[in-house]
């Protein structure tokens, strides 16, 4: 720092460095005329490098193309920096700061290269998100940016002279303060962390949290998800949260449950509740909706009970989709077969009834 510090003041002190106006303008011009060979080279050569990477199937090409074209150009500015600072009779302090200049350029120019390419390599990454989650996959890119960011940084200041271990040494101090009050955020990194691991959901997913929030799942954060409510409303929830509490994914039911209690009338002979039964249950074996050949579910429906205004038949299977609609669609088309079914048999639904019998008194009790 103090070595910055001392070429800062040099500089100052020093003024123009003692240059005639004619060598000014003549490194003025050499820049002028490689932005203007930039400008050719981006008409020509990357204009043809595009129509090229377009007949290409894929489109990887065609962003790693787009994503190295302004590094590129900036390229073209270092070069005329640099022969307009050759062409200038620079000596002692101010040919160390163009020195100075022309690292610093060069190290910009690499550093933004490698953050343009991270995002090609992100696409080109999801061949192997059978094995990396998407989120495991986008929080690795990020921490690549940061680090390629972090990194140019700390090289440009290298060579300017301010050293970077007494700033990590700093950071590092300041950190172990922070981390004593920062317990939660450690915890919610460690969450999420656990959430892409163990591959708990991912986004799209709909997933419920009971007594918390039950939605779609927008994005995975380091410290936070965002949940999308049925009602439209976002909701961001703390990672540590879904390691604190039994978490349902609904997205990953292989098969979605129907499970009703369907109440017949008590004067329903043993040969309507058996046909009512049957037609049901053979209902469900002919409906291609519905799983009925499948050893990991059971597609049951049987007489269940005598409750106390109804003879209750149980109904419980299983869908094929998982889909919220088609199971609406599915159930919707149960309950018009039951109805049909039950009035065919020449039976009806029970409903909660009460009876009520009136004693008529005797003669004898009236004259009394």
């Amino acid at each position: 720092m103090q070595e910055f510090i001392a070429l800062v003041r040099e500089v100052w002190s020093s003024g123009s460095f003692g240059l005639s106006v004619s060598e000014i303008l003549t490194a003025l011009g050499i820049f002028l005329f490689f932005a203007v060979l930039r400008g050719l080279f981006t008409r020509f050569v990357l204009n043809a490098l595009e129509r090229l990477t377009k007949r290409t199937k894929n489109n990887i090409d065609d962003m790693l193309r787009e994503a190295v074209e302004r590094p590129i150009k900036f390229f073209f500015l270092i070069l005329g920096v640099f022969f307009a600072l050759e062409a200038l009779p620079l000596d002692g302090l101010p040919a160390e700061l163009a020195d100075r200049v022309m690292r610093s350029l060069i190290a910009v120019g690499i550093f933004w290269t490698f953050y343009a390419a991270i995002t090609p390599a992100h696409i080109a990454l999801k061949n192997i998100e059978d094995i990396l989650s998407p989120e495991i996959i986008g929080w690795l890119m990020t921490l690549v940016r940061w680090g390629v960011g972090l990194t140019g940084g700390a090289t440009v200041l290298q060579i300017w002279g301010i050293q970077i271990g007494p700033i990590v040494a700093g950071f590092g101090l300041f950190g172990v303060a922070v981390a004593l009050g920062a317990q939660d955020l450690f915890k919610n990194l460690l969450g999420g962390v656990s959430i892409l691991v163990e591959r708990r959901f991912q986004i799209g997913d709909r997933i419920e949290v009971a007594g918390i929030v039950e939605g779609v799942i927008e994005q995975i954060g380091f410290r936070s998800t965002r949940v999308r409510r049925f009602d439209q409303v976002p909701v961001v929830v703390p990672n540590n949260t879904f390691s604190d509490h039994a978490l349902i994914n609904y997205s990953n039911m292989t098969q979605r449950r129907v499970k009703w209690t369907i109440g017949l009338e008590y004067n329903s002979t043993a040969a309507q509740l058996e046909a009512v039964r049957a037609g049901i249950e053979q209902w469900l074996v002919d409906d291609p909706r519905f799983v009925s050949d499948d050893a990991n579910v059971s597609c049951v429906v049987r007489v269940e009970s005598f409750n106390a205004s109804s003879i209750d038949l149980l109904v419980y299977c299983f869908t094929a989709s998982t889909d919220w609609l088609e199971w609406l669609d599915a159930k919707q088309g149960l309950l018009f077969a039951i109805k049909k079914i039950v009035e065919d048999a020449g039976t009806g639904f029970a409903f909660p009834s009460r009876s009520i019998y009136i004693e008529t008194p005797t003669s004898e009790t009236t004259n009394l």
